[in-house]
């Protein structure tokens, strides 16, 4: 900014001084020196003009410093804020995770359980009803074993009675064969 208005400055400067030459020929040295002082005076206007500028340029930026540090600020607290809340909101959902994964972890253990209790129960029936059907098989072959055994025991006391008296019979029919030899026998003798 500074060379365009200090170039502005010599370019009028030598624009009057050529011109005012040509117009009059013969000035001389006043002209001179009144082309001189209006350069010399452009030219401390422009350095003032620039030094102003340049002022208001460090001030313009200086505040837009200050307002780009405000709003780096912000939006690094803004970043920041975002952050945790970010890392909050995962960490909750990980616990959530963690605990729904427990729960199923129990629920599954609970109806491993269950499961093993109902098939211990089923078993544990079976063996039951089949001890209770082995107990009355045997009941039923200890009860058949002893009904045949009494039947066998009545048929050898009936057996045994049929010889007694078929033996008793022979023996009175023998005795009675020999009682009536006897009589014959002592009949003839007589």
């Amino acid at each position: 900014m500074k060379k365009l208005v200090l170039s502005t400055a010599l370019l009028l400067a030598l624009g009057v001084s050529f011109t005012s030459c040509r117009d009059e020929k013969k000035a001389g040295s006043s002209i001179i020196d009144g082309a001189i002082d209006a350069t010399g005076n452009a030219v401390n206007a422009a350095g003032d003009a620039a030094h102003g500028a340049a002022h208001a340029a460090g001030d313009a930026v200086g505040a837009a410093g200050n307002a780009a540090h405000g709003v780096a600020n912000k939006a690094v607290d803004a970043a920041g804020n975002a952050v945790d809340a970010a890392g909050n909101a995962a960490h909750g959902a990980v616990q959530k995770v963690g605990d729904a994964a427990n729960a199923a972890v129990d629920a599954a253990g609970n109806a491993v359980n269950a499961a093993g209790e109902t098939v211990g129960n089923v078993a544990n029936s079976a063996k039951d009803a089949a001890h209770g059907m082995a107990n009355k098989a045997v009941d039923a072959a200890g009860n058949a074993a002893n009904s045949a055994k009494d039947a066998a025991h009545g048929a050898v006391q009936k057996a045994g009675d049929a010889v007694n008296s078929a033996a008793h019979s022979a023996t009175e029919k023998v005795n009675g064969a020999a009682d009536a030899l006897k009589h014959k026998a002592h009949s003839v003798a007589h």
